[in-house]
């Protein structure tokens, strides 16, 4: 059976607030725009997600949310996992190694530099930095996620907004 994971790390983030504590920095200006920007890029290549993890930290979940608004996924029904932020990149993998068998695609939303590291542990394309907005999306043909380990996925693509277009 193929399974598809589509890593995607936050918009981003506005660092204009010295205050505010790491987890909750916004978006700024351009993460506002390349979140909902990559979901068009995602739903012209008819992309549908089973399952949505994310960070909840603030530019991690509003990533995510406009991400699936625009691919018609309820928002409110991407789950938050706070083991998500910040995490390394085994971390993740036995997040996504607990994931029910039902769904074949997953979506997970996260943080470099665990991300960029998930990307290259698992994908067979290695990349040298995940942009913010920056999506991979891999393939494996494991029958259970309890299978999924390094080297076992095929990389499909790897979009990120300057790829498309010059942002704001």
């Amino acid at each position: 059976m193929n399974r598809t994971i589509t890593l995607i790390r936050h918009a981003k983030s506005d660092w204009g607030h010295p205050k505010l504590s790491d987890f909750d920095r916004p978006l700024n200006q351009r993460g506002e725009h390349d979140a909902p920007f990559m979901g068009d890029i995602l739903k012209q290549q008819n992309i549908a997600f089973d399952l949505v993890l994310a960070s909840p930290a603030k530019r991690a979940i509003t990533t995510a949310k406009e991400i699936c608004k625009t691919l018609d996924y309820e928002p409110n029904n991407i789950e938050q996992k706070r083991e998500l932020y910040l995490a390394s990149a085994t971390e993740m993998l036995h997040i996504i190694q607990s994931v029910d068998d039902a769904v074949t695609h997953l979506a997970l939303v996260g943080h470099n530099p665990g991300i960029t590291t998930l990307v290259n542990m698992l994908g067979d394309m290695p990349i040298g930095n995940m942009p913010t907005c920056g999506i991979a999306i891999l393939q494996t043909g494991i029958g259970s996620w309890t299978e999924l380990e390094s080297n076992t996925c095929k990389s499909i693509d790897f979009l990120f907004p300057k790829r498309f277009s010059d942002p704001p």
